[in-house]
């Protein structure tokens, strides 16, 4: 069976991850996220009372599925119709992620991940063992059934109350009851002696096998059928006690019987009986086990993605008021309102300042402006909230649209350190070189003032043939640079153009060199106002001298 709570039609993560995940989660500083995601956070009387320890399998499921892209907004409707309704009932996700984790952590108690010679070796260990596990399939989703029927006037996802509808399809009353009555059928080969209740004598189950068969010449059996397997409660009696004996003496003398447990060969043929016997009826099950056997695996990795989405809302929540599911819309346009850098908003502790953007029919924006004037972060929101978006999950800001890109790439400068073989441009072009290897349709690149470590004149000349190149063959591209002279070409070129597909946005800076952090339109300045920084940093060693 499949849970299809990731996809409409399949149970398996079909698509490719972004191909350099780990510089797009360090660039982004995604790891933030992976971690709020994998915390629970806990309240009391509506105020926040404190933050459980994170569970690495959230985490590492949060790490996996958002690296890897949906490729249509079908799909990210989807999944966002999904945790809508985690959102608005909780103690359903939490209560069936709960529930995968207690299935599978009994699972690996009765020995899943652990190869056991042993038992390899010895066919009546096996068959135990796989009655154990049929009854914790069959008791897991008796109780997954009562968990969704429960919920189910809450669901309203198409995901959610099709896995309601399939697993009472495939798990029927008529199957569940069957597996119970087996079960309880072959339960003296798993149960042995009965607590004692209430002082009462406490009893054993014994097996009650029927057989029908035929007789042919010389009293030999044939057609040998099996008419009845179950099992009979009676009262237990020490071995060898006066009871036990007693009991030893009536089955004597019935005609036609005898004990088994005073003939060692007799007893050995019996146990083989029995295993028989129970090896046969449970290997009518096997189908059912099959179909059964990964779905709690692919249910517990979803229903955690799921949860981690909940968690991360709360963690949202904590430091910035709004967020919302975004939409899908063309590749070239870009809209979004108060959007923040998630990110910053959960390391500081603050509400970032947000930003508005509209970019209709644009494929380049070059964002330029003064020194600390938030230009690094205005660009990691927008690849924070294009990451998010194209797995499902919820946005930071008012409201955010976006084209999807498969082909998603960071390039931001990196600090130099001892592992360089070589110097900062170099290194920076060997990577802008393995983007362009790696490009394909619908291809988005995030540009951190790249090629900003040699010469202004020579970055940019790199930096016009490599971004011009790149926008002409169709590729996205939204960079932050100090390179005046890239900046002021292009604007240059697309003030001729009434058809550019180019937007310039600026950091905006007050008069009096205060920083707004937020982005305006505007054409690209030719000072980075370096000397604001020169002078603040007089200032405050003058006051700290003072």
């Amino acid at each position: 069976m499949n849970s299809y709570l990731l996809y409409k039609d399949t149970d398996y993560l079909t698509e490719a991850p972004y191909f350099d995940a780990p510089c797009i989660i360090q660039d982004l500083g995604l790891r933030t996220l992976f971690m709020a995601a994998a915390k629970e956070v806990v309240y009391e009387e509506g105020l926040v009372k404190n933050v459980k320890k994170e569970d690495p399998f959230l985490l590492d499921t949060m790490k996996k599925i958002m690296m890897i892209p949906l490729q249509n907004g079908e799909q990210i409707t989807y999944r966002q119709e999904i945790l809508k309704d985690c959102l608005k009932d909780e103690a359903f996700i939490r209560s069936l992620y709960a529930l995968c984790s207690e299935i599978l952590n009994r699972w690996k108690a009765l020995g899943r991940n652990v190869t056991d010679k042993y038992s390899q070796r010895n066919p009546v260990a096996s068959l135990l063992n796989d009655l154990h596990v049929l009854h914790l399939f069959s008791w897991g989703l008796s109780e997954m059934k009562k968990l969704l029927e429960e919920h189910l006037p809450n669901l309203k996802s198409e995901g959610l109350r099709t896995l309601y509808e399939r697993l009472c399809k495939e798990y029927p009353e008529e199957l569940e009851s069957y597996i119970q009555k087996v079960l309880t059928d072959v339960s003296f080969y798993t149960e042995g002696l009965d607590e004692e209740k209430e002082n009462l004598q406490p009893t054993v189950l014994k097996p009650h096998i029927v057989f029908g068969c035929s007789l042919e010449e010389g009293l030999k059996l044939s057609n040998l059928t099996l008419t009845e397997v179950s099992s009979v409660t009676k009262r237990f009696y020490k071995a060898g006690g006066t009871m036990d004996k007693i009991q030893e003496f009536k089955k004597s003398r019935i005609p036609d019987s005898f004990s088994t447990s005073q003939r060692q060969a007799v007893s050995e043929q019996a146990g083989q009986l029995e295993f028989q016997m129970v090896s046969y009826v449970v290997s009518g099950l096997n189908p059912f086990m099959t179909a059964f056997n990964s779905f709690f695996d692919s249910l517990h990795r979803q229903s955690a993605f799921y949860l981690g989405a909940v968690n991360m809302v709360h963690q949202i929540k904590r430091f910035t008021p709004d967020y919302c599911f975004p939409r899908v819309c063309d590749r070239d346009c870009l809209r979004f309102e108060e959007l923040r850098e998630l990110v910053m908003c959960m390391e500081q502790r603050v509400n970032a300042v947000g930003n508005t953007c509209r970019m209709d029919h644009k494929m380049l924006l070059i964002v330029t402006g003064a020194n600390q004037g938030g230009k690094s972060t205005f660009l990691r929101s927008i690849g924070i909230a294009q990451i998010m978006m194209q797995c499902g999950l919820m946005v930071a800001a008012n409201s955010y649209e976006s084209g999807i890109f498969p082909h998603f790439f960071t390039h931001f400068t990196r600090r130099e350190d001892s592992e360089m073989n070589s110097g900062r441009l170099d290194e920076e072009l060997r990577r802008m070189n393995q983007i362009i290897e790696n490009l394909g349709d619908h291809a988005l690149i995030l540009l951190n003032e790249s090629f900003a470590t040699t010469t202004e004149k020579e970055g940019s000349v790199i930096a016009y043939d490599i971004i011009k190149a790149l926008n002409e063959a169709g590729v996205k591209i939204l960079t932050v640079t100090h390179l005046l002279s890239f900046a002021r070409q292009v604007y240059s070129e697309s003030q001729d153009n009434p058809e550019s597909d180019v937007e310039f946005f600026c950091a905006e800076r007050m008069e009096n060199g205060t920083r707004t952090f937020k982005m305006i339109q505007h054409a690209p300045l030719l000072t980075s106002f370096g000397l604001d920084l020169y002078e603040d940093i007089v200032e405050k060693n003058k006051t700290s001298n003072a």
